[in-house]
Parts: C-alpha cells; sequence; structure tokens
C-alpha cells in the first residue's frame, strides 16, 4: 500500500474499533496518531471527485517521502538525552541507580540549553523509543466546617496584606509528613527502562540506625524563598519554634533588616496548633530573643491543605524527590536544598540534630507570664505577643 492508502486503511480500523481507536491502531501498528487521525477525516469527507482526485493521487509521496526524523537531522540528539538521564552513582559504583528528576517538559529545556530544538512531547516519545517508560497517590477529603470558616480566611488574608504593605515579615509554617531513611519506596514515577524499576525493600519496618526525619518548614510568602529543618528527634513546639529561629536567622533577618513585627500563618493542630502552651510558651522565648512582636493567625480547624506552605513549597519538594529513596539525612537535606521552581522559589535546609523530647507541660504560672494578646475576632486563632521588656 502507498501512503494515502495506508492512511485510509488506519483511519478505517480506528473507526471500526470505536472508542479510544486513534491510540490503538497507533500502537499497534506504529502509525503516527495524527496520520490515523488524517485518515478518518478523509473518510469522513468522502472520496474526491474529477480535478479534486487527480490532485490527490498526484500528492500520493514516492516511497520514503516525508520530513526526516529529528534524530536524522540531530543525530546528537539520542545521546544527549541518555546522558541527561543517565544514572547517577551514589557510594559504590557497581550499584547504580538509575532515576531522573527531570519531566519531558524539563528534558525538553536541557537539551534546548544544548542547542536541539524538541518538543516535550517527542522527548517523550524518543524516550519510549529507547525502551523507557514512567515507573509510580491523593488526598482531598477535609474535616467539618466551621461555621467562621470563610471570615478566618479573609482576616488572614487581610493580615498578610498589611504585613506585607509595612515591609514586615509574613511566613507560612508546617510539619511535613515524617521521612523513613532508608532505601523505602518513595511515591511517584521516573523515567526507567522498561521493567527496571528502582529496587527498594518489601517492607517499610524502620531502619533503627536512621529512623525517621522530621521535616518542618518556614515559608516567606513576600519573598519566596523557604528553609527547612530536617530534625531526628520528636516533632514538638520546641522544633518547630526553634525552625522559625533558624529561618530568622539565616533567611529572615537578612530580607527585612528593619522588622519589628513578624506575622505567622500556622495549621490549627500538631506542633503549632492554637490549644497547645508549649507552643505560644516558645514563641514567647522567640520574641524575647529576637525583640520582635509575634502575630499568629491559625487556620480554622479541617483546612490545613489551605496553608500557602503546602502548595508554594512542600509540593515542589515532593516533585523534585519522587520516585527516589532517601537513603540518608544528607540526600534528603541536599534533595530540598536543589528545589526550586521556574516562579523562583529558592530553598535551604539543614540538619537539626538537638533533642526535643515529649510531653513537657507548661503550667498555669507560666502562661500567665506570656505577653499574649487576643484579637478581637476569635482570640483563640488569632493573637499577638509582644517581647518582654
Amino acid at each position: 500500500m502507498d501512503e494515502r492508502m495506508k492512511r485510509l486503511w488506519a483511519g478505517s480500523e480506528a473507526i471500526e474499533w470505536g472508542y479510544g481507536g486513534i491510540s490503538g491502531i497507533a500502537e499497534a501498528t506504529g502509525i503516527s496518531f495524527k496520520t490515523v487521525q488524517a485518515g478518518i477525516q478523509e473518510i469522513q469527507a468522502g472520496p474526491p471527485q474529477g480535478e479534486d482526485l487527480e490532485k490527490r493521487q498526484q500528492q500520493i509521496r514516492k516511497s520514503g517521502g516525508g520530513r526526516r526524523s529529528l534524530i536524522e537531522k540531530q543525530p546528537e540528539l539520542a545521546k544527549e538525552l541518555e546522558q541527561l538521564i543517565e544514572p547517577a552513582t551514589r557510594g559504590d559504583p557497581t550499584s547504580p541507580w538509575r532515576w531522573s528528576s527531570k519531566s519531558v517538559r524539563k528534558l525538553s529545556k536541557e537539551l534546548g540549553k544544548k542547542g536541539f530544538t524538541i518538543s516535550p512531547q517527542t522527548v517523550g516519545e524518543l524516550l519510549k523509543q529507547q525502551d523507557y517508560s514512567l515507573q509510580s497517590n491523593r488526598k482531598s477529603k477535609e474535616g467539618a466546617n466551621h461555621p467562621d470558616r470563610d471570615a478566618q480566611f479573609q482576616h488572614i488574608a487581610s493580615q498578610v496584606r498589611l504585613f506585607q504593605e509595612r515591609g514586615q515579615p509574613a511566613i507560612s509554617v508546617d510539619a511535613k509528613k515524617k521521612e523513613a531513611g532508608g532505601d523505602f519506596k518513595n511515591g511517584g514515577q521516573e523515567w526507567h527502562r522498561k521493567g527496571q524499576p528502582e529496587i527498594v525493600r518489601m517492607h517499610d519496618f524502620p531502619d533503627p540506625h536512621l529512623g525517621k526525619a522530621n521535616l518542618y518548614g518556614v515559608f516567606d510568602l513576600t519573598g519566596n524563598q523557604g528553609w527547612v529543618s530536617v530534625g531526628i528527634d520528636h516533632d514538638t513546639s520546641e522544633f518547630a519554634v526553634e525552625t522559625i529561629h533558624q529561618w530568622w536567622q539565616r533567611m529572615g533577618a537578612p530580607s527585612y533588616p528593619e522588622a519589628q513585627q513578624r506575622l505567622i500563618t500556622a495549621d490549627a493542630g500538631g506542633s503549632n496548633g492554637y490549644r497547645t502552651r508549649l507552643w505560644k510558651q516558645q514563641l514567647q522565648e522567640l520574641a524575647d530573643k529576637t525583640g520582635l512582636e509575634i502575630t499568629v493567625c491559625h487556620f480554622p480547624p479541617g483546612t490545613s491543605k489551605w496553608n500557602k506552605i503546602e502548595h508554594r513549597m512542600f509540593c515542589h519538594i515532593t516533585e523534585n524527590w519522587r520516585g527516589r529513596p532517601l537513603v540518608s539525612l544528607e540526600v534528603i537535606v541536599n534533595l530540598i536544598a536543589n528545589t526550586k521552581t521556574e516562579k523562583g522559589l529558592t530553598l535551604q535546609a539543614g540538619l537539626d540534630s538537638k533533642s526535643y523530647p515529649k510531653g513537657l507541660t507548661v503550667g498555669e504560672l507560666e502562661m500567665a507570664e506570656i505577653k499574649l494578646q487576643p484579637a478581637e475576632f476569635h482570640g483563640e486563632w488569632n493573637y499577638t505577643i509582644s517581647p518582654k521588656p
């Protein structure tokens, strides 16, 4: 069959197939998706007549005609693509780790920097031709709605705008889920040779030597930058406030040299919960250390996923290490610190090896010493802690 006959045959088979026919025929025969579509369109348009028939017959190309493939035009393309996704060796050179942290879009951009012209879709097709394939989870259910949920969202938004207009730091804080150190399965997909996924342990029993890493983050809502502390002990209010202090020393103070206040937006529960006495007592100590007044706004219960740090920082960290075993604390720190986005997000991270014991209590006398001023609107969620003289 010449090219036109092949096109019409593929189109008729796809029509006969029904739903999914174009993809099925393209995959089964190797004929491109667009060619099958073109065949269907010609069949639906009806047979050409008269002069149109003569033109159509003259348009049938000779065998081997058509545009040359990108590999023929750019012979080094396949080699460069392979180098971009070549396995990175960690320690033992006999145990290569095959992964690529880049999506087809990122791979396309990297190849563009090397002088090649290729679309993300074509990158995916070339990877499949070279026997690579994607080898891989969704939380959406929130708790019960509080009647003042929307009003609290508006209050938080107005406070953030107010602090930003004054040039004062406004940050979003939260704890990321604990990460097990070791060669355990990590969610997500990466390009690998077909049938050659990264081999990890069958069971997720914690490694007694590596344990689990506690991650607590601070995201600067104005500067689009953040800090993550990787702790080895418990996720307590002490750990949370120490992380905020680390951010201030390393990133906050240089960015806001004339700051007098700071705004913290946080979830309603956990180590930074609005009912947690230790959280407020530690914030008082932080205010005393830095001399800055601290205003806190908590998101209503059941709305933690609306916290900005979740979808402006943590999601990018997760994407950066998708499909990778987090074999050590150093790997976790490095992967976080190397997370960047097109919109300019920059992150720093550090290992916190201090001990943060659980079960610390704050008595009534200690609470009475905290210079806490509740806001008029939901003072349990919104309050200001001032440094002591």
